[in-house]
């Protein structure tokens, strides 16, 4: 796969701005320049056969912008490992320079664009949520029909424990702005393979699936996905797609992220941090110590 760079955009902005702020603790008053982290629009377009179109505006933070295009694509089954020839900047002479960093084209290796028909929907995405109102839970079904095996992966309930801190070193952006998401992949023995960060935590796991796409890395089946913050079904529907088989997050998940996981065969796990999380589905994967089950109050 090519990435295409021929008359690059001449401006582009970093995951960082830079913002004069008033901070006031108790009665002192400064004035200061802080970072804060930067949020952008993102279009996404394919372009296949001469003929061009726009699938999706999502905001980010500028960074691994080629990957979260992939990412985005692979996880709508739109377009998948071999099906991408070539990923680079817009460089329409009608778009001013900044614009152009704000727009990926995402040349398919086809003659003619898909029909996006099956998974037609309002691609207006923003950092909070993500691809909001979808409709899409039968496309997802009748594209990630659970393998009828899969390789055996498990991971210590130990090496759990020390994912979140491993995750937040490598958020270097987050250590200057405190205003972003990250997510992370590694190894079942807790080895980190590749973190990204984003002003949304979708847009971070889109990156890392894009990561593993361009790399030829998927699928993902023998890999643990950590998200800062919570877990939807938007991040669960990313992780289906992929093949991730072990999900977890430092917040809750939703009812209906648990419901994917499990209709999916997917480990999920929330609250990890501090020695200790929740199992919300397929708990196998996990090794833990001898199990004690509690019982509500009045039950024999």
């Amino acid at each position: 796969m090519e990435r295409d760079g021929a008359a690059r955009p001449t401006a582009r902005l970093g995951p960082v701005t830079r913002s004069r702020v008033r901070r006031v603790s108790g009665s002192a008053v400064r004035d200061r320049r802080d970072d804060l982290a930067t949020e952008e629009p993102l279009e996404i377009r394919l372009l296949a056969g001469g003929e061009s179109r726009t699938v999706a505006i999502t905001m980010r933070t500028p960074g691994a912008d080629f990957e979260l295009a992939a990412g985005f694509l692979h996880g709508e089954g739109i377009a998948g490992p071999g099906d991408i020839a070539a990923i680079g900047y817009c460089t329409d002479e009608d778009l001013d320079p900044e614009a152009r960093y704000n727009t990926v084209t995402v040349r398919l290796a086809a003659s003619r664009l898909p029909d996006l028909g099956a998974t037609a929907r309002n691609f207006l995405t923003s950092s909070a949520c993500g691809v909001c109102g979808t409709a899409s839970l039968d496309a997802l079904r009748d594209r990630c029909a659970v393998p009828a095996a899969r390789p055996p992966v498990a991971v210590p309930a130990t090496t759990l424990y020390g994912l979140p801190d491993r995750l937040r070193e490598a958020q270097g952006v987050f250590g200057r702005t405190g205003g972003l998401h990250g997510a992370g992949l590694f190894t079942p023995d807790g080895t980190p393979l590749a973190v990204r960060e984003d002003v949304g935590r979708h847009n971070a796991v889109d990156k890392l699936v894009g990561w593993a796409l361009l790399g030829g890395r998927t699928p993902l089946d023998r890999h643990v996905l950590l998200v800062s913050g919570r877990v939807g079904y938007e991040i669960m529907q990313k992780a289906a797609s992929a093949g991730i088989q072990i999900v977890c997050a430092v917040s809750a998940p939703s009812s209906l992220a648990v419901d994917l996981a499990r209709e999916f065969g997917i480990t999920l796990v929330g609250f990890l941090r501090e020695e200790r999380f929740n199992i919300y589905a397929c708990p196998e994967r996990i090794e833990v110590g001898r199990i004690e089950v509690e019982q509500a109050a009045g039950t024999p």
